[in-house]
């Protein structure tokens, strides 16, 4: 940087990125885990004997049960904790997923297409992007009612005798988080895979080996750290996300950010509100690296 645009230019340029992550990142994020260790007071008594800090805001996880079953066993757990693993075990089954359906079209990019008609593959892929996430989950919405046109569609072919409710339990968050965070999944791993040389797989197949095993022997290790990239986004954003699971969640699921957005607006208690979303943040951000552990996928895999 120094050499392209000197050490003026430079110098700013680094000021003013330092000024917006510090005003915009890290300030904000200060004051709101400060505030997480808080009692909610009334304005009269903020900064008074009562204003300690505390643990209470984060322990309200704990509060309240409720008998479920998990995997066929009847178990007593927290509401809050329930909701929490759901959110984390449905956001990890979209990553799979999200990872399945952009690992052969990625290689189908990289290593079939022809290069001239990428740039037309890329357009096609970013026109969703055009629209924002509020519009493209009420679309799905419309797509998965109960006498919407997926199921007017599937009725009229005699797939299905009667109309589906689509939107039931975790199915209709599941297919617009797909739908919406794929895209993070597939320019990973695309850029990974158009970086292997090509000679590697022509070698593996004139020595007889299966396609399988050429996946699994070459493809996929040199594409860990673009699957690695793309899976700790669609994770994340997955579990951080709050508009499709509003529009298309049922009466039977409970997303954590909409945990936290009641606590925010609704009980109007921002203290709790902000512990539940360090907790989120803190669990999620744990759960991510013991999953690079597990795979051998280090952070600076993960940037180049």
């Amino acid at each position: 940087m120094f050499r392209r645009y000197g050490r003026a230019a430079t110098l700013i340029i680094c000021l003013l990125t330092a000024f917006w992550l510090a005003m915009l990142v890290v300030l904000p994020n200060i004051t709101l885990l400060e505030s997480s260790f808080r009692p909610l007071l009334p304005v009269t008594e903020i900064g008074g004997p009562a204003d300690q800090y505390t643990l209470a805001n984060y322990l309200k996880v704990f509060n309240g049960s409720i008998d479920t079953t998990l995997m066929g066993i009847p178990v007593n757990i927290p509401v809050h904790v329930l909701t929490f693993s759901l959110t984390i075990f449905y956001s990890l089954l979209v990553t799979i997923l999200c990872f399945l359906l952009t690992y052969p079209l990625a290689y189908y990019m990289a290593k079939i297409l022809n290069p001239r008609s990428l740039p037309t593959i890329f357009l096609l892929l970013c026109v969703p992007l055009l629209v924002s996430e509020v519009l493209r989950a009420f679309a799905w919405w419309i797509i998965l009612a109960l006498k919407g046109p997926l199921s007017t569609l599937l009725v009229t072919l005699h797939v299905i005798d009667k109309p589906v409710r689509w939107i039931s339990g975790y199915n209709g968050v599941m297919i617009g988080l797909v739908y919406t965070y794929v895209l993070f999944m597939i320019f990973p791993v695309y850029n990974a895979m158009s970086s292997l040389d090509s000679n590697q797989i022509e070698a593996a197949e004139d020595l007889g080996s299966p396609w399988w095993r050429t996946h699994l022997r070459i493809v996929l290790p040199h594409c860990k750290p673009g699957i690695a990239s793309g899976s700790v986004m669609v994770f994340m954003l997955s579990a951080g996300s709050l508009l499709v699971p509003t529009i298309l969640g049922s009466t039977t699921s409970q997303w954590f950010t909409q945990t936290i957005q009641q606590w925010m607006f609704d009980a109007l208690d921002w203290n709790t509100a902000a512990a539940y979303a360090f907790l989120l943040l803190l669990m999620c951000t744990l759960f991510v690296s013991l999953v690079m552990k597990l795979f051998r996928v280090k952070l600076s895999d993960i940037a180049k």
